[in-house]
């Protein structure tokens, strides 16, 4: 249940504002890659809630990048056209028929949503998509299904990023919005479809960004699940790279890309439940946070500056 602004004592929100003082003054100017996805993707509550929040990032000074697949559209998209989505080795095969679909409705109807919602007060949000302005090239791959090679058609892995088109648009006081595909390096007329987590963490490194953040279905990174005790706040690079192989399938993408990225010079990486209204700022601007920081470097706990998460 949400609780409305005028339910809360004024004690609690200075409470809350001097706790956010020392994010705000790290965070302002700085590089935030968000990668949308997950329930607060269909959610309509969840959809505002993840706009307001970038919005509010855009207006003290954050530059946010956010990036978004949508899996669960594109399966709806596909059924309502009588195709069969077909995965192998946790990818969607995408046929020539599908990659239309997909691009439709990621360039389309997905980004365009967002688009909107984010510019409901005003005109800061442009969609752009992995082929706009030469942004992502990608080389096509395989799924290993019970060890073997196989062929998944038009997928792809994001092999360069030229981030001019986005910085272009920061400097413009813009939100980039970027929905992942991506064209064939070595042809530039064959697009592909890209995971969105390995999307974004691609752009972070190329923004040298200070953050990246993806949204998920669950709280965070377990050490140990289901038992929902062991949710690890704090993880570093070393320590993630020794567990990845003990994780969950579906969890080891996200947190193999959140890898790559802090191991790409990325000031850390944040997985955080997206299911929760407003998640994203309780983690990044309370000391306490809601999900897993994932930090370069081997030391167990990173150094602390003025706040849990800065």
């Amino acid at each position: 249940m949400s609780i409305e602004t005028s339910q809360i004592s004024p004690q609690i929100k200075a409470e809350v504002l001097l706790e956010a003082v020392p994010w705000l003054r790290s965070y302002k100017g700085v590089t935030m890659v968000i990668k949308y996805g997950g329930n607060a993707m269909i959610d309509e509550d969840l959809k505002r809630a993840f706009a307001q929040d970038i919005l509010f990032l855009h207006q003290v000074g954050v530059r946010p990048v956010v990036v978004h697949g949508g899996g669960p559209q594109i399966n709806e998209m596909l059924g309502r056209l009588g195709i069969e989505s077909e995965f192998r080795g946790g990818l969607r095969v995408t046929t020539p028929e599908v990659m239309d679909v997909v691009r439709m409705v990621l360039t389309g109807s997905v980004q365009r949503e967002l688009v909107s919602l984010l510019n409901l007060d005003g005109s800061a949000a442009v969609g752009i998509s992995g082929e706009d302005g030469g942004l992502l090239r990608a080389s096509q791959r395989s799924a290993t299904v019970d060890g073997a090679s196989v062929d998944v058609g038009l997928v792809g892995d994001v092999v360069e990023v030229s981030p001019q088109p986005i910085i272009d648009l920061l400097d413009q006081g813009r939100i980039p919005v970027i929905s992942s595909v991506a064209p064939l390096v070595t042809d530039s007329a064959t697009v592909l479809n890209v995971n969105a987590d390995t999307a974004a963490a691609a752009i972070a490194i190329a923004l040298k960004a200070r953050s990246l953040v993806m949204l998920t279905d669950v709280e965070g990174l377990y050490a140990a699940w289901p038992d929902r005790s062991s949710l690890v706040p704090f993880i570093s690079a070393r320590a993630l790279e020794e567990m990845l192989p003990s994780l969950a399938s579906g969890m080891i993408p996200k947190m193999e890309a959140c890898l790559r990225a802090v191991r790409g010079g990325v000031g850390q990486a944040h997985v955080i439940d997206g299911r929760q209204a407003h998640s994203m700022l309780l983690e990044i601007v309370t000391d306490e946070g809601v999900g897993t920081v994932i930090h370069p470097g081997d030391s167990p706990v990173p150094p602390l500056d003025g706040g849990k998460r800065l």
